[in-house]
């Protein structure tokens, strides 16, 4: 029997190391229920567990060079009409996420594709929504006319868009967002206050949460042993480990590699 549902991530270059996606693949592994197929696109499968799928990314134009000019311009091929032949329905997770609970509940939302809101309540815009792309359920093939239009317009796109989720939503219509509680920030909701970050950790991720989202500066590296001194953005002062993140890491098998120190 085949298996429909796909949960799918993304590496390429070396920002993000192959222990990223086995914590990730380990954390799903651990709470998520039902059959499906775990996918990683990428450009170099080395380091990655054996268990993962690991298969290209999709061409869809991009010189090597252009992967890291601004938004996040790859992940625009996983709206290739063939996407390495995966079909049924796909849920995109950055490997800067955390999955605390069962991700089956995000297949079951009905939808085409339903992405998160990281409008207002995430600091970005001027108010209302904002389509994120940092977890997202999606019909492998349903829209290759997305990943066409970048291949014939690649230079005009990546000139008018600052990210590539912005370029996906302009051509998308009828979007639809995750419930504001399934997938929360780390700034924006465990994060300490101004001057009270200094002396107290920042909050565990609350119960109800099923994914923890990092964005922008830290990333969850940066909360591990060997981690810069201050981790957060000046005037936040968040420092040093932060011991749930530290038992969320080594308990999805992420090794001490990351636990050296870096500038």
């Amino acid at each position: 029997m085949s298996i429909d549902r796909s949960i799918i991530c993304m590496k390429y270059g070396t920002a993000y190391p192959a222990a990223y996606v086995n914590v990730l693949f380990n954390a799903v592994r651990s709470v998520t229920s039902g059959a499906y197929r775990f996918v990683c696109l990428t450009d170099d499968p080395t380091g990655i567990d054996p268990d993962v799928e690991c298969l290209p990314i999709p061409d869809i134009g991009l010189a090597s060079a252009e992967w890291f000019i601004g938004g996040v311009w790859p992940k625009v091929s996983l709206f290739d009409g063939h996407l390495n032949g995966l079909r049924g329905r796909a849920l995109f997770i950055d490997l800067d996420m955390l999955v605390l609970r069962d991700l089956a509940i995000f297949f079951s939302l009905p939808g085409d594709v339903i992405g998160l809101n990281a409008g207002a309540s995430w600091g970005r815009g001027k108010g209302g929504v904002q389509f994120g792309t940092g977890i997202f359920a999606f019909n492998p093939g349903g829209h290759p006319e997305v990943a066409e239009h970048f291949r014939r317009n690649k230079a005009s796109v990546i000139g008018s868009f600052r990210t590539e989720q912005a370029y996906a939503a302009s051509r998308l219509s009828d979007l639809g967002y995750w419930p504001d509680e399934w997938v929360i920030s780390f700034k924006r909701t465990l994060r300490q206050p101004l001057g009270v970050d200094l002396f107290v950790p920042p909050r565990r991720p609350p119960e109800s949460a099923y994914v923890l989202a990092f964005h922008g500066k830290p990333r969850p590296r940066d909360l591990l042993p060997g981690g810069p001194r201050f981790w957060d953005r000046f005037p936040h002062m968040g420092n040093g480990p932060v011991p749930w993140m530290v038992d969320y890491w080594t308990r999805n098998g992420g090794d001490d590699s990351m636990f050296v120190r870096r500038p």
